[in-house]
C-alpha cells in the first residue's frame, strides 16, 4: 500500500481523522520554517479546506508549498479533502482544486474530523485504490 501525507491546522480535525485511520502518515508542518516531509513513494494527500464564501484560499499555504516541489508532486496519486458541509459548494473544495491542478483523482470528502463510517470506507477504499495503482503501474 502507498503512503499518506496530510496537513492539519491547529484545530486538529484532520490530524484526528488521520490518527483514527491508524495508517502511517507524514504531516506537513504548521510552521513555514519547519522541514517538509520528503516521501520516497507514491502517496495520497489528505487536506482540510479553508475557502471563503467565493472559494478563494481553499488550499492551505503549507499544502501549496509542499506541492510546489516537482519531486513531491510527481508522487501524488490522489487527494482526500476535509471540510464543513455548512459551507455548501465550497465543502471539500481544496481537494477538487488540487485534483484538477495535479491531474489526480479526488478520492473522498469527509466532514470535520470524520465519522466511524468515513474511517471504515476510507480504509477499504485506500486498499482497493493502492491495489489498482500497483496493477496499472507494474
Amino acid at each position: 500500500m502507498g503512503g499518506l501525507v496530510y496537513y492539519s491546522s491547529r484545530s486538529g480535525n484532520t490530524a484526528r481523522f488521520v490518527q483514527a485511520l491508524g495508517l502511517p502518515a507524514d504531516r506537513i508542518p504548521l510552521d513555514e520554517g519547519d522541514p517538509m516531509p520528503a516521501p520516497a513513494d507514491p502517496f495520497v494527500l489528505i487536506t482540510p479546506t479553508y475557502a471563503d464564501g467565493q472559494g478563494r484560499g481553499a488550499v492551505a499555504k503549507q499544502v501549496i508549498q509542499f506541492l510546489n516541489d516537482p519531486a513531491r508532486r510527481r508522487l501524488l496519486r490522489g487527494v482526500i479533502a476535509g471540510g464543513n458541509r455548512n459551507f455548501g459548494a465550497t465543502y471539500g473544495l481544496a481537494g477538487e482544486v488540487i485534483a484538477r491542478k495535479c491531474d489526480v483523482p479526488m478520492l473522498y470528502r469527509f466532514e470535520l474530523a470524520g465519522t466511524d463510517t468515513d474511517i471504515t470506507r476510507l480504509r477499504a477504499g485506500l486498499q482497493t485504490f493502492w491495489r489498482t495503482q500497483c496493477l496499472t503501474t507494474a
